[in-house]
């Protein structure tokens, strides 16, 4: 947002309110969605055209949410309205905004985020982080919140109140998520939250369930900024050596601090050439957009990471390791994403997810209840 202070005025358009253009054939995407993807889809749409004030969209890590959304953004593009796409990280702008220009190559989109070049927001479809919801007043007739149980939107009445604040008077709010909290799965019991599940990965194939290795000098390795024996054991001999590695750690600190120790430990099982190939990428790394990137271009073999990249980022062909994965920063909803990072592409449809640890935690006993629990919902 900038430097925003209390005297500073705020000001909001009270004139008319723009007519946003009728797009005829707005969407240039040619894939094709599974069975389960396209009731989806068709639940969206008809949310769109009804002006239906909400629907949940809880699809598994790896569904193809995007995908989904195309045809309800494509109605609502026809019908001459204007959407917004809200999202908790910058990250995830990032990566969605290429996306969505080849999706609707005919239809100005803009990002806003906060290293943003262009913030005037006046696209009639928008992709932001929640945040900056804030700058809208009554502006979108559909509003999509992506991962609605992620920090920072959940929890914080302030993006509750910008999202409500932003949407107009007659509007459509869908949101999609992965890993519903408690209070959204109340609400779909009991018939209060409009919704349509989605169990299966694009791909057909099910969601990797974690292994849990127990490491009992967990806590003085760590503090010696030392990778646990059963971490080194599992390197050496993982079924795919050629796979990328991401591996999350509770702390900054410690992302940091283990990079050059696993570089080492790489480069002595050969798995890396050089020390230049791991680093480590975190909340408050200058260059974590270039980092992210190179990762994707497999410049990168290896990533430690906080849970920054827990949700939201798609890498085709990983092996997933969580250090310390007891640690209170590791709830149900952040593992089960994280195992969600694994398996996403077609040609690599498993990847091995590892959570290494020294007692198990009730997060990790329902993380795991939570992604079986999905594979049998889907058939497998």
């Amino acid at each position: 947002m900038g430097r925003v202070m209390e005297c500073t005025p705020l000001y909001f358009w009270s004139g008319e309110s723009p007519n946003w253009p009728q797009h005829q054939r707005p969407c240039s995407w040619t894939g094709t969605l599974t069975e389960v993807q396209q009731h989806a889809s068709y639940k969206i749409v008809q949310a769109v055209l009804t002006a239906q004030p909400e629907l949940l969209v809880w699809a598994v890590c790896g569904a193809g949410k995007t995908e989904m959304l195309f045809a309800g953004i494509t109605k609502a593009l026809q019908l001459g309205k204007r959407i917004c796409i809200a999202t908790p990280r910058a990250d995830v702008v990032r990566e969605l905004l290429p996306r969505m220009k080849q999706a609707f190559s005919d239809i100005t989109i803009q990002g806003l985020y906060g290293g943003a070049e262009n913030k005037d927001g006046t696209a009639q479809l928008l992709i932001a982080t929640t945040h900056q919801l804030l700058r809208f007043q009554e502006a979108f007739d559909v509003l999509i919140i992506d991962e609605i149980d992620a920090f920072p939107f959940h929890n914080d009445p302030s993006l509750l109140f910008a999202s409500k604040r932003a949407r107009k008077k007659l509007h459509t709010t869908i949101y999609l998520t992965a890993t519903p909290r408690q209070e959204h799965r109340v609400q779909i019991d009991r018939n209060k939250l409009p919704h349509v599940f989605v169990p299966t990965r694009y791909h057909g194939h099910p969601l990797p369930i974690p292994t849990l290795s127990m490491c009992f000098s967990l806590r003085k390795d760590l503090k010696k900024k030392n990778p646990p024996a059963r971490f080194v054991r599992w390197i050496s001999k993982r079924g795919n050596p050629a796979r990328q590695m991401l591996i999350f750690v509770p702390t900054i600190g410690l992302a940091e601090e283990m990079t050059p120790i696993i570089a080492n430990l790489l480069l002595s099982f050969g798995i890396v050439t050089q020390q230049s190939e791991v680093t480590s990428v975190h909340s408050e790394d200058p260059n974590r957009e270039a980092k992210i990137k190179s990762f994707r271009k497999k410049h990168l073999r290896v990533l430690l990471t906080t849970t920054i990249l827990e949700r939201g980022v798609t890498f085709p062909s990983v092996d997933v390791a969580v250090l310390d994965a007891g640690h209170t920063v590791f709830d149900e909803a952040a593992l089960v994403q994280i195992a969600g990072r694994a398996g996403r592409s077609s040609d690599d449809p498993t990847g091995e997810v590892i959570f290494f640890h020294d007692g198990k935690t009730d997060a990790i006993v329902h993380a795991i209840r939570s992604i079986k629990q999905m594979n049998s919902r889907g058939g497998f």
